[in-house]
């Protein structure tokens, strides 16, 4: 689970591109969530939403900084 806490890392250090190669290929729910936020902050909410559909869980209603919290909080509890 390094590369998820890579990943969020990268991503609070405004790294789209690095946090995304983490990730891209990894399948389990964490990188899927975090493959669906990534997608989502660039505006691709079509991907978006099969990264979450992916990882089991619905488009969430919040904001990105609500979203990446949320994401954060479940990447420190692994």
């Amino acid at each position: 689970m390094d590369s998820v806490k890579r990943a969020i890392a990268l991503i609070k250090a405004g790294d789209w591109n690095g946090a995304h190669s983490l990730v891209q290929d990894d399948n389990d729910t964490l990188s899927c969530l975090i493959h669906a936020y990534l997608h989502r902050e660039e505006g691709d909410l079509g991907n978006a939403g099969y990264w979450y559909r992916r990882a089991g869980e619905a488009f969430p209603d919040n904001t990105l900084a609500q979203e990446l919290a949320r994401l954060t909080e479940r990447v420190e509890q692994v």
